[in-house]
Order: C-alpha cells, then sequence, then structure tokens
C-alpha cells in the first residue's frame, strides 16, 4: 500500500513538475500555429479551387429536356450539382446548374434542369464556344461566315477562316487603340486644356483670344480625322460577320470584331486545354472588366489597389515614425502621455467606415474644397480635389493604419539599450544624430513590421473606400502620358470594393460567383506580395543590425 501511495505522488510530482518547466505552454502555442497555418492554407485551396477553374475550358454538354410533357433541346457547360434534401415527403430529383449562354436571344444564360428530366446525354464535338464583347457567353454549331452580303465559308471550313483571319483581326483591333489613345483621346485632353484657358481667361476678365480659337478650329479639324478613321476600322472589323446555330434551330449573328475568343472544348486536348486556361488567366490579369464586372478582367482594380497602398506607405510611415519618437523619445513622460497612448491603442480598433465618414468630410469637402477654392475657382461649380480621389482614399487609409505603425514603432524602440543611447552621446553625437543614426536604423525592423500591418490592413478595407475615392468601374487610370502624369484627384477601382459588388450587387449571381473567388485570391496574393516585399527588406536590415544591437 504504502509503494502505491509512493508511485502516485511520484506521478503527481512528475506531472507538476512538467507543468511548471513551461512545455505544454510550448506545446499549446505550436498547436495553434499549426492550426492557423492549416486554416490560411484551406483558405486560399478554397479560392484557388472555387476560382481558377472558371477559366479551364469545361466540356459543353447537349441533352434533351423533358418538363411537363414539353420538350427542348438544351446546349451549356455543367456548372454545379446540387443533391436533394430528404424532406420525408417524396424523393426529390438531382438538380443540374448549367450555364445556357445565348443571353440575348434566349435570357436567362444559367438555369436549373432536374436529372430526372435529362435525355439524351452527350458532348458533341463540333459544338463552339465563343466569348465576345457584350451579351456574354454563345454556344452553338457553326454555320456560315460572311463578308459583307457574300458567304465565305460554311460549315467546317468557317473554323479554318476564322483562324486564318485571327492575325488581321488582332492588327485592327491594335490599330483602333492606337487610334482611340494617341489620336482622340489626347485632342479630347487639349480640348479640354483649351476649355479651362477659356474658363481662366474669363474668370480674370480678359478678352477672347484669338490664338485659341484657331488652335481649337485646329483640333476639332484632326479630330474629324481621328475619327473618321476610328469608323473605318470599326466598319472593317463589322464587315466579317459569323452565323451561328443553337440547339433550338435560332440563329445568331456576331460580328467577327465583338468576338475575343472561339474554342470548341469538347475536341481539345489537355495541352489544348492548358493553354488556354493560361490564355485566359493572363486576359483576366490584364484587361479591363466588362460587363457589369461579372466578364472581363481586373487591372484597374490591381493597379488602382497596389498604387493607393504605396501611397498611403509612403504617407503613413514618417507620420508614424515621428509621431513614436516624439513620445518615446522627447515626450515628458505623465498622465498626458498616458492618455495620449490610450487614445493611440483605442484609435487603432475604430471601425474603417468611421475613418471614411472622417475622410469625406475633412479630407474630401474641407481640403479638398479649399484647394478648388483657392486654385480651382475657374472650374466651379464642377470640382476637382472637392470630390473622391486617389489622393483622398489614401490620406484617409493612412490615418486608418497610423495607430499600428505608431505602436510598432514604440516597441521597437523600447527593446534597444539604453546604453546604446549613453554611448553615442559619450562619444559627442548631438540627440538627433543619435536618433537619425542610431535609434531609427536599428528600430527599422519594428518600423517595417508596423508598415506590414498597415499594408495588410489597407489593401483590405472596402468600407471606407467607398466614401473617399472607389468607384465601381473606372473607364481612366489614375496614370497616363498627360501631365502631371500621375492623377490623385482621380477616382479609381479597388479589389476590394470589386470584391462586395460581385458578390452583393451584381444582378447575374451565377456568373459573379467565381469571379468573386479568382479576385479574393487575387487580393490575397497582392497582399502577400507588398508584405513579402517589405519582410525581406526587414530581414535584410535585422541582419544588418543584430551584431550591434547584440554588443
Amino acid at each position: 500500500m504504502t509503494d502505491q501511495v509512493e508511485v502516485a505522488e511520484g506521478k503527481a510530482a512528475g506531472w507538476s513538475d512538467w507543468w511548471r518547466s513551461g512545455k505544454p505552454l510550448v506545446w499549446l502555442n505550436a498547436l495553434a500555429v499549426a492550426l492557423s497555418i492549416s486554416a490560411v492554407a484551406g483558405l486560399l485551396a478554397l479560392l484557388a479551387v472555387r476560382g481558377l477553374a472558371h477559366f479551364w475550358p469545361a466540356e459543353v454538354l447537349a441533352f434533351e429536356y423533358l418538363d411537363q410533357g414539353v420538350k427542348t433541346r438544351v446546349v451549356g457547360e455543367l456548372i454545379r450539382r446540387e443533391s436533394p434534401s430528404s424532406d420525408g415527403l417524396e424523393a426529390a430529383s438531382e438538380q443540374w446548374l448549367v450555364k445556357t449562354g445565348n443571353r440575348r436571344v434566349n435570357p436567362p444564360d444559367f438555369r436549373w434542369y432536374a436529372r430526372d428530366g435529362i435525355a439524351n446525354l452527350r458532348t458533341p464535338a463540333d459544338l463552339v464556344v465563343v466569348e465576345r464583347r457584350e451579351w456574354g457567353r454563345a454556344y452553338g454549331r457553326l454555320r456560315a461566315l460572311y463578308e459583307g452580303d457574300a458567304r465565305v465559308a460554311s460549315g467546317e471550313r468557317v473554323w479554318a477562316e476564322i483562324e486564318a483571319r485571327r492575325e488581321q483581326l488582332q492588327s485592327l483591333r491594335a490599330a483602333a487603340a492606337d487610334v482611340q489613345s494617341k489620336g482622340v483621346d489626347a485632342i479630347d485632353h487639349a480640348l479640354e486644356q483649351l476649355r479651362i484657358e477659356r474658363r481662366k481667361r474669363a474668370f480674370d476678365a480678359l478678352p477672347p483670344s484669338l490664338e485659341l480659337v484657331f488652335r481649337e478650329r485646329e483640333l476639332k479639324e484632326r479630330s474629324a480625322e481621328y475619327e473618321q478613321q476610328l469608323r473605318e476600322i470599326h466598319a472593317a472589323l463589322n464587315r466579317d460577320r459569323l452565323h451561328l446555330d443553337t440547339m433550338n434551330g435560332e440563329r445568331i449573328e456576331l460580328p467577327l470584331g465583338d468576338l475575343i475568343r472561339i474554342w470548341r472544348p469538347n475536341q481539345m486536348s489537355w495541352s489544348e486545354k492548358l493553354g488556354h486556361y493560361f490564355v485566359g488567366v493572363r486576359l483576366f490579369l490584364t484587361e479591363g472588366p466588362r460587363e457589369a464586372n461579372t466578364e472581363g478582367g481586373v487591372f484597374p482594380a490591381i493597379f488602382g489597389t497596389s498604387l493607393m497602398v504605396l501611397l498611403m506607405s509612403v504617407l503613413v510611415t514618417p507620420f508614424g515614425v515621428l509621431a513614436a519618437l516624439y513620445l518615446h523619445e522627447y515626450a515628458r513622460q505623465g498622465l498626458l502621455v498616458r492618455i495620449v497612448r490610450i487614445a493611440v491603442s483605442n484609435l487603432a480598433g475604430v471601425p474603417s467606415i468611421v475613418y471614411g465618414v472622417f475622410g469625406l468630410g475633412f479630407f474630401v469637402y474641407f481640403i479638398g474644397g479649399s484647394i478648388d477654392e483657392l486654385f480651382y475657382a475657374h472650374a466651379r461649380p464642377a470640382p476637382t480635389f472637392g470630390t473622391p480621389g486617389l489622393i483622398w482614399a489614401s490620406f484617409t487609409l493612412a490615418l486608418l493604419t497610423a495607430p499600428v505603425v505608431i505602436l510598432a514603432t514604440e516597441e521597437g524602440l523600447a527593446r534597444i539599450p539604453r546604453s546604446i543611447r549613453e554611448g553615442s552621446l559619450a562619444l559627442g553625437a548631438t540627440k538627433a544624430e543619435t536618433l537619425l543614426r542610431v535609434i531609427v536604423p536599428m528600430a527599422s525592423p519594428a518600423i517595417l513590421t508596423g508598415v506590414i500591418l498597415a499594408v495588410a490592413r489597407a489593401a483590405g478595407a472596402a468600407a471606407p473606400l467607398m466614401l473617399v475615392g472607389v468607384v465601381k468601374f473606372a473607364p481612366t487610370l489614375p496614370i497616363d502620358g498627360h501631365f502631371p502624369y500621375i492623377h490623385l484627384e482621380r477616382q479609381f477601382m479597388h479589389l476590394g470594393f470589386h470584391i462586395y459588388d460581385l458578390g452583393f450587387q451584381s444582378q447575374n449571381v451565377e456568373a459573379a460567383r467565381p469571379l468573386v473567388f479568382a479576385t479574393a485570391l487575387l487580393l490575397v496574393m497582392v497582399i502577400l506580395l507588398l508584405n513579402s516585399s517589405a519582410i525581406l527588406l526587414r530581414s535584410r536590415l535585422e541582419r544588418r543590425y543584430r551584431s550591434s544591437y547584440q554588443d
């Protein structure tokens, strides 16, 4: 009996010693890190599977569907299947969601079909998928190709004719884009500058200038010439017309100039599908959106997000570092400084939409309106800076993320031993030289940690941007070839708001669903890219100043 008691006491003492050693907390931390990594990996896998699968050329199905005695022919892509719910009353059939396309002649382009009503299911090799600039995708069989009123090819020869005309169509589109950007848009910009100059002269009570009149006349003549060139190019693009037969016997007429891509997925090999997949991803990353953001790409949103984050980082870093230096190195530590630190900590938890309201009232209406009144009075009542734009969105997010940078910088300053400061001062350096040449470089890893956290929060913030500059669609980028080249007053697109618009504002929910996952994955990748750059820079600085810190 005594031996059993001693064994029990030994086990209890062993468990007590093991708990006091701290190993359980180490294992708990390791478990928490593993769960966090698993959650992030699972999220990325979900976004990748649901988003990137959208670009893979799926097979096109053709079947007959019987519904209440009415038989219809259906062709389209199978999007997903939903198993029947067991309600205990009767066995329901499996439901198929099929993208039938051809929205212009037979809306809607997504339909549900009961599996029990589907018969004669097959994948014909001659079915084609046409991606066009408007009205989404079209499905059917190639009927004929017309050049003007003359039939050029019919049946299977249509495919060879389209392939032969592909380079010509691409060159015509490139010529149209070149005339539009370097001709029409440039002249429109010059005419706008002349209009502003006339308003300035009228505002300053100066007489009209004949030079401006002659210049305007010359520009309008050149604009008419460029517009005539555009009409000729568009006429050449719309001269060739493709006739497509749907499964219901309807005929669709498609100008080749409106076609983006055409493919026959049921005849494609695996390598051809892979090439088609990468082309789709490239177009998604490099083109602008179409069809109320449910088609096309997200390049303007990528550009706007990256530029806004970079501007925000340039604004918030010096402000946050200077504020932290003052609070930690110069301010007399007392009640007032403690209140300021508490206020900064509380500001880090304020909802982002509150910053958006503040940015709209202070930055846009007050500061922007004052700038317009002082420097752009001739442009009234149309605002120049007194309207939401890129610069005010950057200022708002800089204010939103400033507490994060301040707190991280203060923590980095607090970790630097006081002996380093005293040694620098003992060698004859002033306090300012000590801070700029010794303390700030050694605290730079902590500063970059704050910037990393700020970038991560700012890149995903959508609520405040809805009030201070982000729009659903921005036809022009904030950067172009006209002075001053970077137009900070312009509105812009943002990946976070793009996801919100696709998920909650789109009228074609099924078409927008895969783009929500693809855009969300892209936003995560942009954040990871920006953070990785900052992390690499932080690692280099840590290795550079680690020896000085340890000494």
